[in-house]
């Protein structure tokens, strides 16, 4: 593949943006290379500015799950946009969208629009905080809630991509109101429960974690939290950014049967375009301003672009639920192959998959917290991401991002990506240091 123009307009950006890049994980600090410029995109494919294709299993993080420019959401861009782009005054498509969100997904009062996922987390956290009148809340090691202060403590996605251990910044006053578990361990949270008796404001947790590769949650893990949050008086938040209508069309709350306090959602409830929410119980909600006196705002909240993406998108979700089940056998399908190259080429591996979102770690131990994913060979996820690249397959540049599957990913692009891997395979493990 051919990348001058990329080459030519990364150098270009690196002068007058922060490494060149709007979001770190963009700039391939991690796998090294230059990063693709993207021009377009269509269905399952990305094009860059060299007129390269790829298959594309990043899907902008997430949002795109019917695929990219998807018709019915970019005709409804187009409409909404000769009424204007903002308002900053109230919309019936707010209350349109509101009420979509809390039909799709159980155990939901009501709803506030944010503008980004960072968002939404950073002001359930505050309204918990605002709720409950404690300020300690827990996390989990490898789990990634936005860049607010608070969440920036032993965090995954690009702070685990660049390893960077403490974040410059961040007060330790504030990081120590951050008490952090490894994910999938109940008896840490015992201890943290212990310790802290009566300080704990809140509880947030990626059902399934998406920001240390994608890492499932064990039987009862969950559900045991829920309990524990009940029983001490935590608000329980499920950070349903990633698997928000991702997983199943209630996300994680429908498909695990759970009833957190607060759900915080992003990525596809944007269709694509920047966008953020808060859902919960109506006695935890009704604290938020003008309601209540916990204060948040945003001038483009609710932007009325947003908000007609998003509409669209869910509506097409919940009127095709087989959505889900095509999906989840492509990503299925993936798995198998990747599994069946690997194995023939001798590599030692795991690939951790749940519902559209997959993983591969280059390790022969299970990978069920953030300690497991930084210990398998990220040397060779490198190498192995750059000869997918070469063959035309765009997967996230950090093992520690999970890949995403969208409905416009055909069985033949699956079977392209599975032969892509075997070749890749045999060009990168070749060498003894990376077989069984």
């Amino acid at each position: 593949m051919i990348f001058n123009r990329s080459q030519q307009l990364f150098a270009q950006a690196q002068r007058v943006i922060p490494g060149g890049v709007n979001s770190p994980v963009r700039a391939f600090r991690h796998v090294g290379g230059t990063p693709p410029f993207i021009a377009s995109a269509k269905g399952a494919y990305l094009y860059d500015a060299d007129g390269n294709r790829y298959i594309d299993y990043v899907n902008s993080w997430g949002p795109m799950i019917m695929g990219h420019a998807y018709e019915p959401v970019v005709r409804a861009i187009q409409q909404q946009a000769e009424h204007s782009t903002s308002f900053g005054a109230p919309t019936e498509l707010e209350v349109l969208m509101a009420e979509q969100i809390i039909r799709m997904v159980p155990g939901i009062d009501q709803v506030r629009m944010v503008n980004s996922g960072t968002e939404a987390c950073m002001t359930a956290i505050r309204l918990a905080r605002g709720y409950t009148g404690k300020n300690k809340m827990i996390k989990f090691e490898g789990c990634y809630h936005g860049h607010a202060d608070s969440f920036l403590v032993s965090a995954g996605s690009g702070v685990a991509t660049l390893d960077i251990q403490q974040v410059p910044g961040v007060p330790a006053s504030i990081a120590e109101d951050t008490l952090v578990a490894p994910y999938n361990n109940l008896q840490a949270v015992d201890l943290l429960l212990e310790a802290h008796a009566g300080e704990i404001a809140a509880l947030i947790v990626e059902p399934v974690a998406g920001n240390m590769g994608c890492i499932p949650p064990e039987p009862g893990f969950l559900e045991g939290l829920q309990q524990r949050c009940k029983a001490h008086g935590i608000v329980f938040i499920l950070d349903e950014v990633m698997t928000g209508f991702r997983i199943a069309p209630g996300g994680a709350q429908q498909y695990f049967g759970l009833d957190a306090d607060l759900i915080t959602f992003g990525k596809i409830i944007g269709g694509g375009l920047p966008v953020g929410a808060i859902g919960g119980k109506q006695a935890i909600m009704s604290h938020l301003a003008p309601a209540g006196e916990v204060y948040q705002a945003g001038t483009l909240s609710g932007n009325p672009l947003a908000m007609i993406a998003g509409y669209t998108l869910l509506r097409e979700l919940d009127l095709n639920r087989h959505i889900y089940e095509t999906l989840a056998t492509r990503t299925r399908q993936l798995a198998d192959g990747l599994n069946s190259e690997f194995a023939k080429a001798g590599v030692v591996h795991q690939i951790n998959q749940f519902a559209s979102m997959l993983s591969v770690f280059f390790t022969e131990y299970p990978v069920r917290d953030f300690q497991a994913a930084k210990a398998a060979g990220n040397e060779l996820f490198k190498q192995f991401f750059h000869a997918m690249l070469r063959r035309g397959i765009y997967l996230p540049p950090s093992p520690f991002e999970s890949w995403f599957v969208s409905y416009a990913l055909s069985e033949a692009d699956v079977e392209e990506t599975i032969q892509a891997a075997g070749e890749s395979i045999r060009e990168v493990f070749e060498h003894p240091a990376g077989r069984a």
